[in-house]
């Protein structure tokens, strides 16, 4: 299923800088940094049959990998460069927002929809069945208080 994106004029952060979206990227990095965790990865790329395109960032933080893929939204006036400053906007103040919230409630809570699944996905990527099964497996790597054997709502933690 493609996700129907807004264009990038009708979104925040519309040509509002000056700063580059390579600026606002290892701005981001920074603030991940500067909380204790390591960018694993930073990819901007362009599907060349749709013309969509996105960046993606890979970090862990504590014993937790997330995936970030933010889309660069389309421009009506076909101009990438503002669309791609404006993408990079995004991800900083969404990242920095979601440390706040990690500081608070922890980075799983905070960044649950990004969390990398054994199986390569995103937490919001899977459905709920296959959450449901992916998910004991994964806390129980992280988690001293759940025990591999333990059976939770009929399971056995493996």
């Amino acid at each position: 299923m493609t996700l129907e994106l807004p264009c990038a004029e009708e979104i925040n952060y519309w040509k509002t800088s000056r700063t580059g979206a390579d600026a606002w990227l290892e701005k981001t990095v920074k603030l991940i940094e500067d909380f204790g965790g390591q960018v694993l990865e930073e990819y901007y790329g362009t599907d060349r049959t749709s013309g969509r395109s996105a960046y993606k960032l890979v970090f862990r933080l504590g014993s937790d990998t997330f995936d970030l893929v933010w889309p660069v939204l389309p421009s009506k006036t076909n101009d990438t460069a503002a669309a791609k400053r404006q993408a990079a906007t995004m991800i900083y103040h969404r990242v920095k927002a979601n440390l706040l919230h990690a500081k608070i409630f922890g980075a799983r809570a905070a960044f649950f929809e990004f969390l990398l699944l054994p199986d390569g996905r995103t937490a919001a990527q899977a459905s709920n069945d296959e959450l449901v099964k992916a998910l004991p497996g994964r806390l129980a790597q992280t988690n001293p208080l759940l025990v591999e054997g333990e059976i939770i709502d009929g399971q056995d933690i493996r």
